[in-house]
């Protein structure tokens, strides 16, 4: 199958649909839905899982440049806590994966076959067209949008509920539509894992055994079959697809199963969580692989740390670390749990070496940098901390947690007026401006405000004063 022409093979759903979700909008809905996700109690906060995702997620889109489409998407890839196997794409470019999924797929290239059919629903815009369709049927607010990213983690029918039915459509229009999208977003996934050098029979051996495992289910189907409906003739398209491309091995990377084994704690906490996580890990050391070793004492040293067992963590994390074969790469995985040990053991000075030496070697890990900070404020560094974290806000401009970590290292220095100034920025980038407003009020009280500080805040105040009526309304 010529790659030159695969592209314009696909099919258009369109034109006039387009024309009706401006990408600009398409984003900022996007945005105002992730806002409510990320309050979610399952949404899956966490940097080692994100830093993961989204590193993996980026090498599957930067392959092919016309992914991006015309909307110029900005990619973010994270993980909610569930135990159904399903995945789903909102407007602008978010695409959320369940950890079950994650836990589920058995290879990097079976994962990859699924956020490559995401980043197709993206790229060719699936969900702004049908909002388009929507809008001019006059049956679909925009609102609903939000209540099905939230319901889309838990139950995939009631997702597909508020994204594609109201009274008066046409249920077959709709199915139809539906079909031609999941095709077309399964060309694309396949295209992209080609072009990313992933075993393109991934995607048939994870869609074909999720299919298989029906009978495991109280409902039937899995979610991700329920919310991405699998036909014969999507299954026959997909191997003819493939038929004629040559199977290519891609070994695993040492982060995948590392990743795998923290989703396994974080998945569920409970009592009986925690024993068949321990059990899971103790079948990783059974298999006697290299990578199944290191996940394996990985996973205890997280269970360790999770129980409070310091000094048993940090020997776990030291077995985990001995097996990397000598000229293997580092992991910044191993090297964050390394930090996070220190830290907890009250060891700052250590932490702060440790993270220095973390820095050099995986300078654009974000986790990296945040621990950093964290153990420069644990140092009692804090004016070192303020430097590195200015900086930091300054070349990143959309994480709450640097503005989080600012704050306490203001209010370590004794400086009221800046704290809070750090906090409403964390509030404004988490969506919450009333609580945001609420601080700039404290900081504009503050004794040591200057008045740098209070023409900030004005302008500030206007700002998001501004954007909340405009949500409101």
């Amino acid at each position: 199958m010529p790659s030159a022409s695969f592209a314009q093979n696909l099919p258009s759903l369109g034109d006039t649909e387009r024309q009706e979700l401006s990408p600009i909008m398409e984003r900022r809905l996007g945005e105002e839905i992730m806002r409510d996700v990320r309050r979610d109690r399952d949404y899956l906060d966490d940097p080692v899982v994100l830093e993961y995702l989204n590193n993996f997620g980026s090498s599957l889109v930067s392959v092919r440049p016309d992914a991006r489409g015309e909307a110029g998407y900005d990619f973010f890839f994270f993980a909610v806590r569930d135990p159904s196997l399903n995945a789903f794409a909102l407007p602008g470019g978010f695409i959320g994966v369940h950890s079950a999924l994650v836990l589920a797929a058995q290879s990097e290239s079976e994962l990859a076959s699924v956020l490559s059919h995401e980043i197709g629903h993206v790229a060719q815009r699936h969900i702004a067209r049908m909002l388009g369709r929507q809008r001019q049927d006059a049956l679909l607010p925009l609102a609903g949008m939000i209540l099905a990213a939230l319901a889309s983690r838990s139950s995939s029918d009631a997702s597909a509920a508020l994204l594609m039915g109201s009274e008066g459509v046409a249920l077959q229009r709709q199915l139809n539509f539906s079909r031609e999208a999941e095709r077309e977003a399964d060309r694309v996934g396949l295209q992209i894992m080609k072009d990313a050098g992933f075993d393109t029979s991934g995607m048939i051996a994870f869609f074909g055994r999720m299919q298989n495992s029906t009978r495991a289910y109280s409902d039937g189907v899995p979610a991700f079959l329920r919310s991405h409906p699998l036909t014969t003739e999507r299954i026959a398209d997909i191997q003819d697809r493939t038929r004629g491309l040559r199977y290519k091995q891609r070994a695993d990377s040492l982060d995948f199963h590392l990743v795998r084994a923290r989703l396994r704690l974080l998945q569920d906490s409970t009592a009986q969580g925690l024993r068949e996580a321990a059990e899971a890990f103790e079948g990783l050391l059974a298999q006697k692989t290299r990578n199944q070793t290191i996940a394996g004492k990985y996973g205890q040293a997280l269970l360790a740390f999770r129980q409070r067992d310091i000094g048993r963590a940090q020997e776990l994390l030291s077995e985990a670390r001995a097996a990397l074969p000598q000229g293997m790469k580092p992991s910044s995985i191993l090297a964050s749990l390394a930090i996070e040990l220190k830290l907890a053991a009250n060891q700052s000075a250590e932490a702060v070496k440790e993270a220095e030496a973390a820095r050099t070697q995986f300078p654009l890990s974000r986790g990296i940098a945040h621990l950093y900070a964290d153990a420069l404020t644990a140092a009692g560094r804090n004016d070192d901390a303020v430097r590195f974290l200015r900086d930091q806000a300054q070349l990143y401009r959309r994480e709450p947690e640097l503005q989080e970590r600012l704050a306490k290292a203001y209010a370590a220095q004794g400086k009221q007026a800046l704290q809070h100034i750090a906090l409403a920025e964390n509030y404004a980038m988490v969506g919450s401006l009333s609580s945001a407003l609420d601080q700039l009020n404290i900081a504009r009280r503050a004794p040591d405000a200057t008045f740098y500080d209070q023409s900030l805040i004005d302008a500030r105040e206007r700002e998001w004063q501004a954007r909340f009526k405009e949500e409101m309304k």
